[in-house]
């Protein structure tokens, strides 16, 4: 082996206090124990699996699978998860955001149907889409769409969504409800990640794992076991008595999807969620004490109370026993509490000292931003979008909404993936079956049931850091081909283009028809029914 091969070994181990009182008595078994934490120790060639070092020699976890990691700890993870969504800033401002930006007022169902395929002109398509869009939205702008009726479809997706952040995981049910006057039975309900669980928690085996059955071979979910109660419900204390209901996660003649999972899952073979936060909650934790002593120490800084002192040799000569007696017991009952303005009477020959407090801290600042920055990179947020503070120049600024935005749409598309578009193929599967909505081929080929169930979810904007700016890079991608005014009007706030183009149509006609229409600047005149030519503005 050439001396430049052995540069690259790691150092060999030293002998310990057992090595060398083994050595002592032993010498054979000492090298051969030397000899064999060597050759362990020049075994590998990544640095970061060592055991032979100091600052590694205790890091030792468990190569566990993906549920035997994750679901012991799930209780106490959702626990912490919501406490710090409820009382932390931090924590309750990313959880905020997200679901403003991914959400915000309900991802909306824009039809994108294979026309061509089908065999359908341009009329007769138009024609079927607007009737699906104009059925469907009136599905799920109502609360029938909802069990329990208490919100409508946009406000479940936004329930969902933070449900699945807080918890790691939430199941929707999709039974079917008949209701008077509402022909649509399908309806949501909404289920918490705890009330799936093994039923009278049981142990998990190996066809039931955490409250979901699956086929032991493959993998896949056959049932779910739900609670009937909450198990942190107030009631369940006082009724133990709980009972879990087996829902099949499909229905075995049809196919139908009876239970909708949403979550994401990070390893192969893992069946229940992480809480979004879980990586971070202890740093979340701990940055949330510190900023509370912070607090504290400032509030106590800013008090101003007088403290009354007494020298002990006045105080002997000018009162009499019993209003020594008085005196005394009043400065002892002071408590230690500060208010602003308060005066305290003190034992003769005391004297109130306390270091200086230096608060506000100007070291807190620099610190908290440091640690933000950190919680921002676990959770793909930029600092300025987590503290929803722009400092920086536009380039800057655009750049850090962007980074946020392709997170906010992975998001987004998987809310899409996993809720939006299974309850639209359910619901739009009970309209043709009841007749309502013609759809050949639907029920006797999967292609054609895709081409007739294809769809774009759409959700609001980002909205504009420079409006000007952004529209003119807008008509340029269109301009170039590179996009079309479709896109861009999605991209822009949400809403379709032939929606905008439609009430353009209605606007344009009506100030034609009022005689106040200017056409805009740089377009080609029109000419007017006494032939002469509308100028536009700007022309001389």
């Amino acid at each position: 082996m050439s001396d430049k091969s052995l540069s690259r070994l790691p150092a060999l181990t030293t002998q310990n206090l057992l090595d060398k009182a083994i050595a002592y008595v032993l010498p054979g078994m000492a090298v051969k124990r030397i000899q064999s934490r060597n050759q362990l120790a020049i075994s590998g060639s990544y640095t970061g699996a060592r055991i032979d070092r100091a600052q590694l020699s205790r890091w030792n976890p468990i190569a566990g699978s993906a549920n035997a990691d994750t679901i012991p700890d799930l209780p106490i993870l959702r626990a912490r998860s919501r406490d710090q969504m409820r009382n932390a800033p931090v924590a309750l401002g990313a959880l905020n955001s997200t679901v403003s930006h991914v959400v915000g007022t309900g991802l909306t169902y824009t039809p994108a149907i294979d026309a061509e395929f089908l065999g359908l002109d341009d009329e007769q398509a138009e024609k079927w889409q607007d009737d699906v869009k104009r059925r469907f939205k009136a599905w799920a702008e109502s609360i029938e769409c909802d069990v329990s009726r208490q919100l409508d479809f946009y406000g479940i997706q936004e329930l969902v969504f933070r449900s699945f952040l807080e918890s790691g995981d939430c199941f929707v049910l999709t039974p079917r409800i008949s209701r008077p006057g509402k022909p649509a039975r399908l309806a949501l309900q909404v289920i918490e990640a705890d009330r799936v669980c093994n039923p009278n928690r049981a142990m998990d085996t190996e066809n039931i794992v955490c409250g979901i059955e699956i086929n032991s071979s493959t993998g896949e979910a056959i049932a779910y076991h739900i609670a009937k109660q909450h198990p942190g419900s107030h009631t369940h204390v006082v009724n133990a008595n709980n009972s879990w209901t087996r829902v099949m996660a499909r229905g075995d003649a049809t196919g139908r999807r009876n239970v909708l999972p949403i979550f994401k899952p990070l390893r192969p073979g893992q069946l229940r969620g992480v809480p979004w936060i879980a990586p971070i909650l202890e740093p979340l934790k701990q940055l949330g004490r510190w900023a509370d002593a912070e607090l504290n120490a400032a509030v106590v800084s800013g008090l101003t109370a007088t403290f009354i002192t007494m020298d002990p040799e006045a105080f002997d000569t000018l009162y009499d026993e019993d209003a020594k007696g008085v005196i005394v017991d009043k400065a002892m009952g002071w408590s230690g509490e500060m208010a602003s303005g308060k005066a305290v009477n003190l034992l003769p020959g005391e004297k109130s000292e306390s270091p200086t407090p230096g608060r506000p801290n100007p070291d807190f600042d620099p610190f908290w931003i440091a640690m933000v920055r950190q919680i921002g990179m676990a959770l793909e947020m930029p600092y300025e979008v987590l503290v929803m503070h722009f400092q920086s120049s536009y380039s800057a600024s655009r750049a850090a909404l962007l980074i946020a935005w392709k997170s906010f749409r992975s998001k987004r598309d998987l809310l899409a993936k996993m809720l939006c578009q299974p309850v639209f193929e359910l619901w739009l599967t009970e309209e043709i079956a009841e007749g309502r909505i013609h759809a050949p081929g639907f029920f006797t080929d999967d292609v054609v049931r895709a081409a007739w169930c294809a769809a774009i979810w759409t959700g609001d904007g980002p909205g504009s850091i420079d409006p000007v700016k952004e529209v003119l890079a807008a008509r340029e991608r269109v301009n170039l081909g590179i996009s079309t005014k479709q896109a861009e009007s999605i991209l822009h706030d949400g809403v379709d283009w032939e929606q905008k183009h439609e009430q353009r149509v209605k606007e344009i006609n009506a100030e034609k028809r009022d005689g106040i229409y200017v056409q805009p600047a740089g377009s080609p005149s029109q000419p007017m029914k006494d032939g002469t030519s509308l100028k536009t503005i700007g022309e001389d």
